[in-house]
């Protein structure tokens, strides 16, 4: 089991994790050895997860969730497989503890008047240097 937060956590059965070959540095051991890990969890099917808390983690997962719901982690930071499977592990849990924080509703507040103010003398400002700029016969027609 792995603990997410104090409400949350997620068997580790939920997880499947798969061994690729990474690119980048490594030398002749590159080729040989599957040292990144692509890790799937599956958040739209999840028993661990509340509704709420899946939706807030699809959308915040973005292009890492397919449009199953899976979101797939991968990790090649390392030149090791266990630490690359850490790495996905605790970025998966990052996430999943950032879409459980509930977002704080928006209070609607109304401008105040010194920014009204400092809007319409702006706005008075723009218009006065538009008719400066404009030909004289264009000021006086219109």
């Amino acid at each position: 089991m792995i603990r997410v937060t104090e409400t949350i956590t997620i068997d580790e059965r939920e997880l499947h994790e798969e061994f690729v070959r990474a690119s980048g540095p490594g030398g002749q051991h590159v080729n040989k050895v599957s040292t990144a890990v692509q890790l799937r969890f599956d958040a739209a099917h999840s028993p661990s997860l509340s509704a709420d808390v899946r939706d807030r983690l699809i959308v915040l997962a973005g292009r890492r969730s397919t449009e199953e719901g899976v979101i797939v982690i991968e990790a090649r930071r390392f030149r090791s497989q266990e630490r690359n499977r850490q790495d996905a592990r605790e970025r998966l849990v990052r996430l999943i503890r950032k879409a459980a924080e509930k977002p704080k509703p928006r209070r609607r507040t109304q401008p105040t008047a010194a920014s009204k103010t400092r809007r319409l003398e702006d706005k008075r400002r723009r218009g006065h240097i538009k008719r400066i700029r404009q030909t004289p016969s264009e000021a006086w027609d219109g």
